[in-house]
């Protein structure tokens, strides 16, 4: 099939799906663009198709009817559910990892289990299943110190206990599931973004999240609360450490245990004074990073991950924008709890004309009369680009301003670190 005509369908209903819908849509190599089930964003650049993207029998079906040349996997349930592997078995490219392989955020004792085995760096930690010796096995370690839970947890899974009763309540709260206990790491967090296709593995950007809920990096741990790319607290050395001791050593393993690795391997790391550790994996684009990070793509989307999903990584060279990104998130009031929803939203269009402004929709839906409404616990992710991460703040925050939803609140605060060694 000629890479000028392919159609591709994306899998996926928020702001992620929204940026890649966006960055795919102006692919050279795209012909067609469906998404499924998408959302009032994603319906600006695809036809939405109302099917269940963690049903491989229904994605095929949808790919082979509507003669899709790749299949792109947005969230993380889909790969856990094996749709890759349905999509790769009826000869559908597909960019994301089989089920295997999406292990690596399936289960977080799997991951940290390979890294022991792997020498890979990475906190000190404990799997255990059983209320009673994870309560014990906290004796272990000091404070503060990290309770997760081992399987897919929208990003929220996990707590930072500052005290033993923050820590005994969050090993209770699981109710026997199954837990990694860790120690805590001092240092910076970062996010590195790399391109995998088996034993290949290239870096494609990098950027710095904000996953508690209030200003100062405050409260309860979010999936996401905004974003910012490049991430020059991760330099070049630092980032070819993270290459070569934490996502390649993976990449070969994954490989050598015949379940190899395709697609996007998003490494969480923790930058300490030793080094940079890894957090945790996610297999996929991450949530808000996505929307600050393809902005700053250049060339053709589509065909870069086409040549990932066709064993061809290193063909299509993937090139960022010098400019710097901003995403900031604008959540219902109640989040990461119990979010409002129907609140209406206006004056995206507003915001988009602000310079370098781009809104993705996160978690919103449209009413019979038209109205914009919010459904979800993230509803919109504003990215603005800019010459320097202070043009791109300022710019983000000016399209925010010019947003109507009063039902929303969001952070003021989204790349202070940087900001404060960069003013």
């Amino acid at each position: 099939m000629s890479y000028s005509s392919i159609n591709i369908l994306l899998l996926g209903s928020g702001g992620r799906e929204d940026a890649l819908a966006w960055g795919l849509r102006q692919s050279p190599s795209c012909a067609e663009l469906f998404a499924a089930p998408g959302n009032p964003g994603i319906a600006r650049w695809a036809e939405c198709l109302a099917i269940d993207p963690s049903d491989p029998a229904q994605v095929v079906a949808s790919a082979v009817a509507r003669n899709i040349g790749l299949v792109v996997v947005g969230p993380e349930a889909p790969l856990v559910a094996g749709v890759a592997d349905a999509c790769r078995a009826a000869g559908i490219a597909v960019f994301g990892p089989d089920a295997a392989a999406a292990m690596l955020e399936g289960s977080k004792g799997f991951t940290k289990d390979l890294c022991l085995a792997e020498g890979i760096p990475t906190a000190r930690f404990v799997r255990i299943a059983d209320t009673d010796a994870a309560l014990a096995a906290l004796d272990d370690f000091g404070l503060p110190v990290v309770v997760k839970a081992d399987g897919l947890a929208a990003g929220k899974g996990v707590t930072v206990a500052m005290t033993r009763a923050e820590a005994e309540d969050a090993v209770r709260e699981a109710g026997g599931a199954p837990l990694v206990i860790e120690e805590f790491l001092e240092g910076e967090e970062a996010s590195l973004f790399a391109l995998v296709d088996g034993e290949t593995a290239i870096p494609l950007a990098s950027a710095q999240d904000h996953k508690r809920v209030g200003e100062g990096d405050t409260g309860p741990n979010t999936g996401g609360m905004g974003a910012y790319s490049p991430a020059p607290v991760l330099t070049p050395e630092l980032e070819a450490r993270a290459m070569e001791e934490i996502v390649r050593p993976t990449a070969r393993a994954m490989a050598r245990a015949g379940t190899p690795f395709s697609g996007l391997l998003y490494a969480g790391l923790m930058l300490t004074a030793e080094g940079p550790k890894l957090i945790e994996y996610n297999v996929r684009f991450g949530d808000p990073e996505c929307e600050a990070i393809v902005p700053r793509l250049k060339g053709d989307l589509a065909a870069l991950l086409l040549s990932v999903a066709e064993g061809r990584l290193g063909e299509v060279v993937p090139e960022l924008s010098d400019q710097h990104s901003m995403t900031v998130i604008l959540a219902a009031e109640g989040y990461p709890g119990t979010p409002k929803k129907g609140g209406t939203i206006d004056a995206i269009e507003a915001a988009e004309r602000v310079p370098g402004v781009t809104v993705f929709h996160a978690g919103t839906a449209r009413h019979a009369s038209g109205a914009l409404l919010s459904v979800g616990g993230r509803v919109l992710a504003v990215t603005a680009l800019g010459d320097t991460l202070a043009e791109a703040r300022a710019r983000a925050y000016q399209a925010v301003d010019a947003i109507d939803f009063a039902d929303g609140f969001h952070r003021r605060d989204i790349g202070w670190r940087e900001l404060e060694r960069r003013p």
